[in-house]
């Protein structure tokens, strides 16, 4: 669940402190700024589509209208997580996308299993709109600069936009970092081709991790736990929202709730064509990866890069990309698609067992999904065969390539 937050904000210096940038003059807001900052999605999205109806080759406006609709995605997301009373508590604070700081619901309404499927259904809505929108993107000299930290959204659905519903104040609340609006005030990305395909690949891993959930059925999950996340779930057993047993952990949790969690994540496929979909989003990440690459390394301006070549200059300090973290991640991606084509195997982490797991049969074949059984490892036996197994020096010269900060680095790279 962390990377719908992560990319739909577009906050990926999570890893990079924004107290730290480089303040620069505010540049002139832009139109399509002017919607961010003013959380005019649907505005924006029906003035973009007017002014591409009078110039379909307006890449620029194609941008700028994937970006409108991304963020009004994200409002409908955390309206969604308001309207239904999301919790605080220790459990959700393990879940990136639940420590979003969404306000406290005086009033919440029941949510039952269906209506959380339909949360992650209009998501998934959401990405295809973007995706439909950037597709036809093809002028590598695009390029839209915005003040992304500007954005503001209607986290509560009061139709008011108040102090706190600004990107910069969410970054801080869920960073501890102390930025300024000032600061963000300066703080603006040029982006452009390379960022255009980025975008798309990130809502394409996005869908993947969707279309898995979705084809699982969860429901009996939702019946024994989600009192830990929603305040008024519809569910068989009222008791559990209204006090903890004899294992309390803090608030209403009680430490058999987690045990719980854990024992029902054992989930039947329900929809196996989502998981051949999630596959396929997840073979067009690594291929869109590639192309937003060659793109970067393209580039000869230096422009207040988000994502910068070798020889350019980014807008995050002290993020400098090298060519040989390039180089590895490019045997990252061709490491990743030999796995999802299984062409290579995942090694199989029990004694004594040569054969190793068929990622693709996982996606194409699946199995109910139960997570004590997978750590166990029996779980992982219809997958099992001979064959050639994923190189453990590429993973190797990852983490010493980066520093140790691969994964830190991979959620920015995409």
């Amino acid at each position: 669940m962390r990377l719908f937050i992560c990319s739909l904000l577009l906050v990926l210096t999570l890893a990079f402190p924004l107290s730290s940038i480089v303040k620069s003059a505010p540049p002139q807001t832009s139109d399509i700024e002017q919607y961010l900052i003013n959380a005019r999605f649907k505005q924006g999205e029906t003035a973009l589509l007017a002014k591409l109806q009078q110039n379909p080759n307006s890449d620029r406006d194609r941008f700028g209208l994937g970006v409108i609709q991304l963020m009004g995605g994200t409002e409908r997301l955390m309206q969604s997580l308001y309207n239904y009373g999301l919790q605080q508590n220790y459990f959700t604070a393990f879940f990136p996308i639940l420590r979003l700081p969404v306000p406290v619901n005086p009033k919440p309404q029941q949510i039952t299993y269906e209506e959380s499927r339909t949360i992650l259904q209009n998501l998934l809505n959401d990405l295809d709109k973007v995706k439909t929108t950037l597709a036809p993107i093809k002028d590598n000299k695009v390029k839209l600069p915005l003040r992304i930290g500007l954005t503001r959204m209607d986290f509560n659905a009061n139709g008011k936009l108040e102090a706190n519903e600004s990107f910069w104040k969410t970054f801080n609340q869920l960073t501890g970092q102390q930025a300024t609006e000032k600061t963000v005030q300066g703080f603006a990305i040029a982006f452009d081709a390379g960022d255009v395909v980025w975008l798309k690949g990130y809502c394409n891993l996005l869908s993947a991790i969707a279309q898995t959930v979705l084809a699982h059925d969860g429901s009996k999950l939702f019946n024994s736990t989600a009192h830990l996340i929603f305040a008024k779930p519809q569910i068989p057993y009222p008791f559990l929202a209204n006090g903890t047993g004899a294992f309390n952990w803090g608030g209403n949790i009680d430490i058999s709730d987690i045990v719980a969690f854990i024992h029902l994540i054992n989930l039947p496929v329900i929809e196996p064509q989502r998981m051949t979909a999630a596959l396929q989003h997840l073979q067009t990440v690594t291929a869109l990866s590639r192309e937003s690459w060659k793109l970067i390394l393209a580039e000869t301006d230096n422009d207040r890069e988000w994502l910068p070549n070798p020889k350019q200059k980014g807008v995050i300090p002290n993020a400098a990309v090298t060519q040989p973290m390039i180089d590895s991640w490019l045997s990252f991606l061709n490491e990743t698609d030999a796995l999802l084509t299984g062409k290579k195997l995942v090694p199989f982490w029990r004694k004594r067992e040569i054969r190793g797991i068929n990622l693709n049969k996982v996606f194409t074949k699946p199995q109910p999904f139960d997570l004590v059984l997978w750590v166990q490892g029996t779980a992982a036996a219809p997958y099992l065969e001979p064959g050639v197994l994923t190189d453990a020096a590429t993973w190797q010269r990852l983490m010493q390539v980066f520093r140790g900060q691969f994964f830190q680095f991979a959620a920015w790279f995409n």
